[in-house]
């Protein structure tokens, strides 16, 4: 007799709680006007949703130059807050990181250039704009200050580090995808990391992808199907990281660039799956 063929275990979908969490994290960090420093360290942010009610003791703002396009080339000479660093009181840190109203100029440029990963030999390559704000991170608005990834084994973590989680919305998702590479192929604190994008769009070619994939496991990539920017930049060329988290508006949400993409469009869609209280989408975002 044949021995019967056994079904290979499924991984289990995400918790959609779990994914809010670190949205409104993310949301946190969007709430800061980027020419501004909000959070300081110290301060306290609260995230509740259901049965999560977590405080996260700030342990740094971080900052960048924005992103370049063609309709501003000069955005990349400003220096902008792009979110920070955070802890619970268990140990588990966060590295939240906002998007930029630029990701719409960004979208109509359609030139995507590539470059080599500048942080990983061999690991392909990856979007030129991104690439330049992800190097430019650093915990001061000097250009003198630490980057972020180098900043991480000296900040003053209130308690010991239990886990690191990278989280981040449109070019956010894309800088998070970035940082957790290079988190977890160039430093310590690779062995418990995880990430959660949202709207991201495609940060690097298929060689970059293969690489990300065996380095950081742990991601999820949460995705609306009738979002423009987690489309681009186009396949072959370009190609996803595993994780997908596919959200179908199911005609609740207006067929609008900005309302699909919007990080509190995610979040409700993402609260329609828990059963639980529904955030409100955008001003005029209702179908």
């Amino acid at each position: 007799m044949a021995s019967p063929v056994l079904a290979t275990p499924s991984t289990p979908p995400p918790d959609p709680t779990i994914a809010i969490q670190y949205g409104i994290l993310v949301q946190k960090a969007e709430a800061v006007p980027p020419a501004e420093t909000v959070y300081n360290p110290g301060d306290i942010i609260n995230v509740a949703y259901g049965a999560i009610n977590v405080n996260y003791k700030v342990v740094t703002t971080f900052f960048g130059n924005d992103l370049a396009t063609d309709v501003n080339p000069g955005r990349c000479r400003q220096i902008v807050s792009f979110g920070f660093v955070a802890q619970d009181p268990a140990g588990n840190a966060v590295i939240a990181i906002r998007g930029t109203e630029g990701i719409s100029e960004w979208a109509q440029d359609a030139k995507f250039l590539a470059v080599k990963c500048p942080f990983l030999a061999g690991a392909g390559l990856t979007e030129d704009g991104f690439t330049d704000v992800y190097e430019s991170l650093r915990v001061g608005r000097d250009q003198s200050a630490k980057s972020l990834v180098d900043a991480l084994s000296v900040l003053p973590f209130p308690n010991a580090l239990a886990s690191l989680t990278i989280c981040g919305h449109s070019l956010g998702g894309a800088l998070a995808t970035l940082l957790a590479l290079d988190i977890g192929a160039n430093t310590k604190f690779g062995r418990d990391l995880r990430a959660y994008t949202y709207a991201s769009p495609r940060t690097g070619d298929p060689s970059f992808v293969d690489t990300y994939n065996q380095v950081v496991p742990h991601t999820v990539r949460i995705a609306n199907r009738l979002d423009l920017v987690p489309k681009l930049p186009l396949p072959p060329a370009y190609e996803h990281v595993d994780g997908v988290v596919d959200l179908n508006p199911m005609l609740k949400v207006k067929l609008d660039l900005l309302c699909e993409h919007h990080l509190a469009t995610y979040l409700y869609l993402l609260s329609l799956q828990t059963g639980g209280t529904v955030f409100p989408l955008p001003a005029g975002c209702a179908f």
